[in-house]
């Protein structure tokens, strides 16, 4: 019922997903009155669908703490991710309001033992294949633990998708000398630098233009600054595809051109549609959530089904949990984080460090 178009998208996009993977089935939660006329036009994805009706839908200007009061146990994002905690599910995807649905997930699902909190991780299209980019704007601002946790996530996440032993680490940052930007930052990277990684390589500081030109294969970055550079990014993609189409028309001569270098201009435009990139994962949750962008169109809400499709055939979610204990043991003894045992006298931790 969320994002921009609301069940007229994500219906037709789960039929899509549905013709690339005929094994899915789906639950689907909402407005009677709404989906039920859209479900009967779409006979195949209607025999392979569960319907629930609920009076309650999340507007997407809700802050999360609003969505969490009216919201709780009976809204359709609420129980769509309730399916998932219940085993119903493998995996919960919505185009609906981001903070409500980090909000609702985190809530029901709860964190995996060691992770503060939850972050947007998604794949970005680069000159050498794909980087895993986090986060993408689940929270604002991080501390240099909350760093350390995205690139052991991240690194998990590519491990798997990319059958990397050793994926390549960088953190973002305003240059790539080791005395420029924030102290977190600089503090994250000491401490990946110095810790016992076993399962990333981390290659140090990392600039906006080395994301697309794929010099490591997880860039980490806090919520604020991965939300601009990616929307930033789809802005661009689209702004050069709509340059390219004025420049073909503009003459008879590069029309011709375009007829003969047709195959070649479809190559160009299938690599930088942003529909295909569509779909970022909650990392850090015990459970599988996809986040579609809410103004993503039927085939962009199909590729957030085909990445939640993905994260469950490879089990990410049981071998990012594998993972996360093994580095944060290493970085617990290595460099002395903060752990349980150091929390206050109220039981809170001391720093923004984990349980």
């Amino acid at each position: 019922m969320g994002g921009d178009h609301g069940a007229s998208v994500v219906l037709p996009g789960a039929d899509l997903a549905l013709v690339r993977h005929p094994d899915t089935e789906f639950l689907l939660f909402g407005d009677q009155a709404v989906v039920e006329p859209l479900l009967d036009k779409l006979p195949r994805l209607k025999a392979r669908s569960t319907f629930t009706h609920t009076d309650v839908s999340i507007r997407m200007d809700d802050k999360p703490s609003q969505a969490l009061r009216y919201g709780r146990g009976k809204s359709s994002m609420w129980l769509a991710i309730d399916a998932v905690k219940k085993g119903e599910a493998d995996v919960a995807v919505s185009a609906g309001n981001t903070g409500a649905l980090m909000a609702m997930s985190r809530f029901n699902l709860k964190m995996i033992e060691g992770i503060d909190r939850p972050a947007i991780a998604g794949l970005w299209p680069t000159l050498k294949g794909e980087s895993v980019v986090l986060d993408v704007g689940a929270s604002i601002g991080a501390d240099e633990f909350h760093l350390v946790h995205l690139a052991t996530m991240g690194s998990a996440m590519a491990r798997v998708l990319f059958d990397i032993e050793r994926p390549t680490v960088g953190l973002l940052n305003i240059g790539v000398e080791e005395v420029k930007g924030l102290e977190q930052v600089r503090e994250a990277g000491r401490i990946l630098r110095e810790g016992k990684f076993p399962h990333l390589d981390y290659r140090g500081f990392v600039e906006g233009d080395d994301i697309g030109k794929g010099t490591v294969d997880v860039v980490v970055t806090e919520g604020f600054a991965g939300n601009i550079a990616l929307k930033t990014a789809e802005g661009t993609a689209r702004q050069f595809a709509q340059y390219l189409r004025a420049a073909m028309n503009r003459t008879w001569m590069a029309r011709l051109g375009y007829l003969l270098a047709r195959q070649a201009f479809q190559t160009l435009r299938e690599k930088m549609d942003p529909r295909k990139a569509n779909g970022g994962v909650f990392l850090g949750l015990n459970g599988v959530v996809i986040k579609s962008h809410g103004g993503a169109d039927a085939e962009g809400f199909a590729a957030a089904i085909d990445m939640g499709y993905d994260m469950i055939r490879y089990e990410l979610l049981a071998k990012i949990g594998q993972s996360m204990a093994r580095d944060l043991q290493a970085r617990a003894t290595d460099v002395n984080e903060p752990t349980a045992e150091q929390s206050g006298p109220s039981g809170e931790q001391v720093s923004g460090a984990a349980k």
